[in-house]
């Protein structure tokens, strides 16, 4: 008898509908799997028999044979262990017919029959190509997200199989949350707490309203990571679609998600300078999952002690920063990662770390010079803003008056982004050559001054840009009008320029 149910599986962060097709015949027990499975998939008829043994029901002692339509898509995981158990069982004349018809499945199964959470739940969900799916009870809300309405939350497998043959009831739809009902999580700690930096917090309220890189360099102990941190807290939370595609990267790579299924504010991800390419990038010779910079997207990727990192995991940064998506391309396929985040980079200006300390630094000049070089002119040219980190003064540290709080910033930064998605785009660093001159002309001082810094080779042509998109941000954030003036084109050219001389490295 042959039986047949929905499933799907996911490559990168997408999805592609799978049909499980089980065929059982008369002939010696074995038992086929066909249609490109890897290693977990195949294993799955161990684990399969147990479950369906355990949850009271009998293996066939006759040919098994399953096929994983299309032929030609690898699948992998445990994903497809509850569509396999429930098209055997079917198959075997155990289910009654026709009950499958209208429901797709998604879960893998211990050896006790209890249906399991798997990776990447969202955009399996929204792949299944079936009217309902049963999916497991702790991916349920996940799932809910995609296909609300649609979802039945599976405990066991012994429970499903009793309420497809009108044993017993069937699960429940789950009710989407669609995790508003979650508080919102700021940042670890207040941005009051950072004492002094009055330039590096200006900078840190730039880049959060115009979704501007930003590259701070200081000696240790000056409070480069401590900034940071504070960064998500002053970003406004995730909208429908943002949120929605965050969740996919974040349930594609094995991530925590929310009890509400959605990842409503915006993600900070800080990986070790010791991260490999593919951890960073994403990828990998099966999965081909999503790497952080995926797992920042549309929030923050962090990188502390930037001028430890890999070269080429750093030169490896300059496509997603200019595209918002990284293609991954293997021998056998290919996928489109989405990669859309802001960067705050973190560096030493030397080796030792003094070298901003005037007669401190104790690092030769060659060492000095390959410090520097690690950081290639090109990725440097995409941070917008570069700001000098300085220690504070001990009166700062032991005393004065309170800074500003995350809220107040926020608050300043969320009208600036306002103004932005008046304009038709997200924040002001997405503002195309096109829109800069509509929404942010020039003053003929402001082009005087720009012109002096290109012909003196201080702008690149991608820096001219740059430049003007941080003026623009600067002019919402003062409240100022539609021209930009030569005092926001200075105050711009100053965040961008000043940790030059510190890193020998031109701007």
């Amino acid at each position: 008898m042959l039986a047949t149910i929905a499933t799907s599986v996911v490559q990168g962060v997408d999805g592609h509908p799978v049909s499980v097709e089980v065929h059982v015949s008369n002939g010696l027990p074995s038992y086929t799997l066909v249609g490109l499975p890897d290693a977990s998939c195949r294993e799955s008829r161990d684990r399969v028999r147990a479950a369906v043994l355990s949850s009271g029901y009998r293996w066939p002692a006759r040919r098994v044979t399953i096929n994983l339509a299309p032929t030609g898509l690898r699948k992998q995981g445990a994903s497809l262990d509850l569509p396999i158990a429930l098209g055997i069982l079917a198959a075997s004349e155990q289910i009654d017919a026709g009950a499958l018809d209208r429901f797709g499945a998604i879960g893998e199964l211990g050896l006790d029959g209890t249906v399991r959470p798997v990776p990447g739940l969202v955009s399996l969900a929204d792949a299944v190509d079936a009217p309902e799916l049963l999916v497991p009870v702790a991916g349920a809300d996940q799932a809910a997200v995609v296909r609300p309405g649609a979802i039945r939350a599976v405990d066991n497998l012994a429970d499903l199989v009793a309420g497809l043959n009108g044993s017993g009831p069937m699960p429940a739809i789950v009710t989407s949350r669609s995790g508003r009902d979650e508080p919102p999580t700021a940042s670890d700690g207040d941005l009051a707490d950072v004492r002094g930096q009055p330039l590096a917090r200006w900078a840190l309220e730039v880049a959060a309203a115009g979704g501007h890189h930003v590259l701070m360099i200081g000696p240790p102990g000056a409070g480069k990571t401590m900034l940071a941190g504070r960064m998500p807290g002053l970003l406004p939370p995730l909208d429908r679609a943002q949120a929605l595609s965050t969740t996919r990267v974040h349930s594609a790579a094995g991530l925590p998600v929310p009890p509400g299924g959605l990842v409503c504010r915006p993600p900070f991800r800080a990986p070790h300078h010791t991260a490999s390419m593919v951890a960073v990038v994403g990828g990998g010779t099966a999965a081909m999952r999503p790497g952080e910079i995926s797992c920042a997207h549309n929030g923050v990727l962090f990188l502390d002690e930037l001028g430890e990192f890999s070269v080429p995991v750093l030169d490896a940064l300059r496509q997603p920063l200019e595209q918002g998506v990284v293609r991954v391309s293997r021998a056998a396929r290919a996928v489109t990662l989405p990669a859309r985040f802001l960067l705050v980079a973190a560096m030493n200006p030397c080796p030792c770390g003094e070298g901003g300390a005037d007669g401190l630094c104790r690092c030769s000049d060659a060492a000095r010079s390959r410090y520097a070089r690690r950081l290639s002119g090109p990725l440097l040219d995409r941070f917008d803003l570069r700001v000098e980190v300085r220690p504070p003064a001990p009166r700062v540290l032991l005393g004065g008056d309170p800074e500003e709080s995350t809220d107040v910033v926020a608050a300043r930064v969320a009208e600036a982004r306002c103004r932005a998605l008046a304009r038709g785009v997200p924040c002001n660093a997405e503002l195309s050559a096109v829109q800069l001159e509509s929404v942010a002309p020039l003053a003929d001082a402001a082009a005087d001054q720009l012109r002096i810094e290109l012909e003196r080779g201080a702008l690149t042509g991608r820096g001219l840009r740059r430049v003007r998109t941080v003026a623009r941000t600067i002019a919402d954030l003062q409240g100022r009008g539609r021209v930009i003036d030569v005092d926001t084109i200075r105050a711009a050219l100053a965040l961008r320029s000043m940790p030059g001389s510190v890193l020998g490295i031109t701007p």
